[in-house]
């Protein structure tokens, strides 16, 4: 008997072909998405030390630099002749290409727009979708979504203030320091789904504002509630206490406030008004500019050290802004799994993709750091190997050799070192797990982790036992596709074993682990997590449901 599908999904690849092959027509109420466009940067994934520094060598987690090469080529060719993509993209793509030339810009709109027909299919009539950009490329990608969406269900450009102060001056650049991202916010059709959402009320407009105090001691402004356009935009015609006029309000709803004893005349006014109440105040609706919502810095709680990641806050606005709970939210460039992490909190079903093994691993962590390992029963995760016929193809696919790694270390709980290179300090270091096992938190330790996905053999297990020396690590994990031979495992086993301080258990100083067995459920023999895990920077534990509101306007 089939096991029942897990409500939630995280895939490994390239969302294209994901979105394509696993996520059905009008199944997804709110797209989030993030894609990487700089042609001057290469993001890298920082693993912070104990101390706050970064390591020796960084982690490419993917190049955000796009190229015209073949495979921009190719889609280009498929976006002019596929009948799946709508007419009006075809001749937007070709006058674009035509007019900037075949190149990095180009190159990134022609992958996005074929991505973006796709999402626009898997999109419910009623759902949303937010395209967050930097404003190198906003105007060309709001020309894209425009043919996509159609520009009559374009919403917002939302302007989100992600720093206080930059300059270039230093570089020698001569322009306006830029603070913000570009958010465009589309909806599938003309019903969709809408929570308002509110922010504080600065103090200065509150004292400003609401300077009346009723006998009651409630503080309270006094409202216009004049219909603005009468007639014409609907405002109804009659009189209230002595004045005729255009109402916000029908005659019946104004009967109403007055009982109530909220519409009158000010004491030095002529015309009726409404009190509104401070305590009554849900606050001020959202605007298009977002500047209450700080960027990850490096001493913010929820600081994984990836460098595209965003606030929390900010995905928490647009998911509970643009869908229920219960609806599904997409994120087809998770990166390290803000939106999903959220979507989470906040009791929606999610789907994340991503497609390098490295922000999967991340995610995974994030999450079960989140809601503890339990969230596992909650979630699948596709496109990684689920045999040792699956590891091998990875390991020859393209850029394999990381994708192995990195996918391999995060079956033993090891982060990367270094490129995947083997230069430098990071010689024959594939990976390394940081715990403590004493009393004093300031002593940390470390497993070195070395991955072969090719032959193996004696030389092998003394070269690691070499380089534990050296770097004085307490434990080695040596994590092999193919069998290891009978010299290896006395190799290893004459390398003694490690001795927990706080514990006094015993553990082997050198493990071989196959890829058949770790995926068999074998885990390595190490001190418990508990004592104290410190490989990866831990996410806050989560709460259920939306956070404190975290600034004013």
């Amino acid at each position: 008997m089939a096991k029942p599908a897990k409500p939630n999904k995280l895939y490994f690849g390239d969302n294209l072909p994901v979105l394509r092959d696993y996520v059905p027509d009008e199944s997804v109420d709110l797209i989030y998405l993030d894609p990487p466009f700089n042609s001057n940067q290469t993001y890298n994934v920082l693993f912070k030390e104990k101390d706050g520094s970064a390591p020796a060598a960084q982690i490419k987690a993917f190049g955000d630099t796009w190229d015209w090469d073949t495979v921009a080529r190719d889609t280009f060719a498929e976006i002019l002749v596929s009948e799946h993509t709508p007419t009006r993209v075809s001749e937007l793509m070709r006058s674009l290409v035509s007019a900037l030339g075949r190149n990095k810009l180009t190159a990134y709109l022609v992958m996005m727009a074929i991505r973006l027909v796709e999402l626009r299919r898997v999109l419910k009539p009623t759902g949303s979708i937010y395209l967050h950009c930097d404003p190198t490329a906003s105007h060309y990608l709001k020309a894209v979504m425009d043919m996509v969406f159609d520009p009559r269900n374009f919403r917002n450009e939302i302007i989100w203030k992600r720093s206080s102060a930059h300059s270039d001056k230093a570089q020698g650049s001569k322009h306006h320091g830029r603070l913000h991202d570009v958010i465009l916010f589309y909806t599938a059709g003309p019903q969709y789904t809408w929570n308002q959402q509110y922010t504080p009320l600065d103090p200065e407009y509150i004292e400003s504002h609401y300077k009346q105090v009723d006998e009651h001691g409630r503080r309270f402004m006094w409202d216009n509630i004049t219909g603005p356009g009468g007639a014409a935009k609907g405002n109804p015609l009659y009189e209230v206490l002595g004045v005729k006029g255009y109402w916000r309000y029908s005659m019946d709803r104004m009967d109403q406030l007055i009982a109530e004893g909220r519409v009158a005349i000010p004491p030095r006014g002529k015309t009726p008004r409404q009190k509104r109440y401070l305590d009554k105040s849900k606050g001020r609706p959202t605007q298009s500019i977002w500047a209450d919502l700080p960027p990850i810095n490096s001493q913010a709680k929820e600081a994984l050290g990836y460098p595209t990641q965003k606030p929390e806050g900010l995905l928490e606005r647009i998911i509970l802004t643009s869908s229920n709970e219960g609806d599904t939210v997409l994120d087809p460039f998770c990166g390290c799994g803000t939106a999903v992490a959220v979507a989470q909190r906040l009791h929606r079903k999610w789907i994340g993709i991503d497609i390098t093994h490295l922000a999967i691993a991340l995610i995974r962590h994030r999450l079960a750091d989140h809601y503890g390992e339990q969230i596992e029963n909650e979630y699948e995760v596709h496109g990684v190997p689920a045999d040792a016929e699956g590891a091998r193809a990875l390991a020859k696919g393209e850029d394999g050799r990381y994708q192995f790694q990195w996918w391999a270390l995060e079956l033993v709980g090891a982060r990367p070192v270094g490129e995947g290179k083997k230069k430098g300090a990071d010689k024959g270091i594939d990976g390394v797990i940081l715990f403590c096992d004493e009393a004093d938190a300031t002593k940390v330790k470390r497993i070195i982790v070395s991955v072969k996905s090719g032959q193996v053999g004696y030389s092998d297990i003394v070269e690691l036992r070499g380089i534990m020396e050296k770097e004085e690590a307490q434990m080695g994990f040596f994590v092999t596709l193919e069998p290891p031979t009978r010299p290896m495992h006395d190799a290893a086993v004459s390398a003694g074993s490690y001795e927990t301080p706080f514990l006094g258990t015993h553990y082997p100083k050198i493990q071989i682990l196959t890829i058949k067995d770790l995926l068999g459920g074998t885990k390595p023999e190490r001190p418990p997590k508990s004592l104290g895990d410190l490989t990866f920077k831990r996410a806050p534990r989560a709460a259920s449901g939306p956070a404190p509101i975290q600034g004013t306007l």
